[in-house]
């Protein structure tokens, strides 16, 4: 068995650190390695600004999830560029221009997604949506 041992460097004068000090400006996360007199220090240097600053939460990035439908829809438009005699790769993102041609090709045809999307439209989900409203506002969740 292996055993490892980090030790910090104070990013400042080279010496041991105790600690690693997160912060962010301008949309921007940093990191430094500081012993525990230079970490004070930066905090005090720091106070008067985040005494008089709002907390923001945490953004959490989404995955989208390719689903069944979704990589139906791409094998068919490679098979409908490949046949018209456009270029494209067996994978990876299609190219706008094919995908844009697909879909004047067979604007009055309804495939899966089409066809799903017009039903929702048709049995009124719009009415739906006037129902989220907040008492506070009156802003849509």
């Amino acid at each position: 068995m292996q055993r490892v041992e980090v030790a910090l460097e104070d990013d400042l004068t080279g010496g041991p650190a105790d600690e690693t000090v997160t912060f962010g400006v301008d949309g921007r996360a940093y990191e430094i390695d500081l012993n525990a007199r230079h970490a004070a220090t930066f905090r005090n240097q720091l106070a008067t600004f985040v005494e008089r600053a709002r907390l923001v939460r945490q953004r959490r990035s989404r995955t989208t999830t390719r689903t069944a439908a979704s990589r139906e829809r791409s094998r068919e438009i490679r098979s409908w560029a490949e046949q018209h005699g456009l270029a494209v790769a067996e994978h990876g993102r299609l190219p706008a221009n094919v995908v844009r041609e697909y879909e004047v090709a067979h604007a009055g045809q309804p495939s899966g997604r089409r066809a799903a999307r017009g039903q929702a439209g048709a049995h009124g989900s719009a009415g739906k949506r006037s129902g989220n409203k907040s008492k506070a506002g009156g802003r849509s969740r």
